[in-house]
């Protein structure tokens, strides 16, 4: 699997258009209702990760039988989330990127927390996204390009207490060399002059979140 994209489906936020971004190569992780949101979709998880008690005992059953491998636990006696667990899994393939979906929703710490886990990635050197239907949110340490698909603004948020030589280009508020403390409003709702901007730091993590309405 090294190499791969790894495809995380939680079971927060989910829709047909999170289906539109699987290619055939992708290794497709389902998470506890995540799991049976791909079956229900005709599509295979390569590994269905979880406690499973957000599904009836026939709906596990079902994701039991439609899924390539099972990597279940007991709902209490763990110390990880379902996603991290699942999240762990999908680094220890030295995949080529992680993307997760539906792990975005109704729960705050859940959705706080599976933002976190975009550190863990980071600090493994591997590529991680999270997408939602109206969010995209990447971790930076050093550089990215953004394209403006789908999105219509872009918001800047430190994950660190600062985040230090900020530059940003192509973009209709520009900083040059600029700094962000945790707490900071300044990066909320920027937005592209053409169809990519450039984002640079120097020091820190910076949340890059691409969203709309």
């Amino acid at each position: 699997m090294n190499g791969q994209r790894m495809m995380i489906f939680s079971g927060g936020e989910l829709g047909e258009w999170a289906l539109d971004y699987l290619s055939p190569d992708d290794v497709i992780i389902g998470v506890d209702r995540g799991a049976f949101f791909l079956i229900e979709n005709q599509v295979t998880p390569t590994i269905a990760i979880g406690d499973f008690d957000s599904v009836t005992a026939q709906q596990r059953q079902f994701i039991e039988q439609k899924s390539g491998k099972i990597w279940a636990c007991d709902p209490v006696m763990k110390d990880l989330t379902d996603t991290e667990m699942a999240f762990h899994w999908a680094l220890e393939q030295n995949p080529q990127e992680i993307i997760l979906f539906g792990v975005l929703g109704s729960r705050f710490d859940h959705s706080l927390a599976n933002i976190h886990l975009l550190l863990k990635g980071l600090q493994k050197q591997v590529r991680c996204r999270i997408i939602g239907k109206h969010n995209e949110v990447t971790l930076i340490d050093h550089m990215t390009e953004v394209q403006k698909d789908r999105y219509t603004h872009v918001s800047l948020l430190p994950l660190s207490m600062s985040v230090t030589g900020i530059t940003l280009e192509g973009f209709q508020y520009p900083l040059t060399d600029a700094t962000l403390q945790i707490g900071d409003s300044l990066g909320i709702s920027n937005v592209l002059l053409g169809e990519k901007g450039k984002i640079q730091i120097k020091t820190g993590y910076l949340l890059v979140i691409q969203s709309r309405d």
